[in-house]
Order: structure tokens, then C-alpha cells, then sequence
């Protein structure tokens, strides 16, 4: 899945990856309230819970972090 396809009134995966990057560094640093994610699963559910008006999972979003952060 490309990065800059349009998934929802314009928003592609980038656009989705770039707003919750900082957040998802925070937490995988150890830097927030929430544990580290350890599994792809849990990657999936976070995203869908925090990306911005969009709650259905993103494969090239989750694809995206799960190899940023070796997650399987």
C-alpha cells in the first residue's frame, strides 16, 4: 500500500503517520502513562484508537511502525 493514497477527505497513511509518530515515541520510549507496545496487535489497536477521525486500521500506518519498531 502506497503512502500517499488518499485514505479518508484527503488524509493519506503519511498524514496519519506523521500525527501520531510524536505520541507513539513518547510510549515506546517509556515516556508515557501507557506500557510499551510489544505486539503488532496492540500497534493495531493503538493506532486505530488515536489516529484523527479515522477509527479503522490503516495497513500501511500499522506496516509503517510495526518494522520502526520491530514489532511482530
Amino acid at each position: 500500500m502506497s503512502l500517499d493514497k488518499h485514505i479518508w477527505e484527503g488524509w493519506t497513511a503519511k498524514d496519519f503517520i506523521n500525527e501520531l509518530q510524536p505520541v507513539l515515541e513518547l510510549t515506546q520510549r517509556g515516556e508515557s502513562w501507557q506500557s510499551p507496545l510489544k505486539t503488532k496487535v496492540e500497534l493495531k489497536e493503538w493506532c486505530t484508537d488515536n489516529q484523527p477521525y479515522y477509527k479503522k486500521p490503516i495497513a500501511g500506518v500499522i506496516n509503517y511502525f510495526a518494522k520502526k519498531y520491530n514489532l511482530k
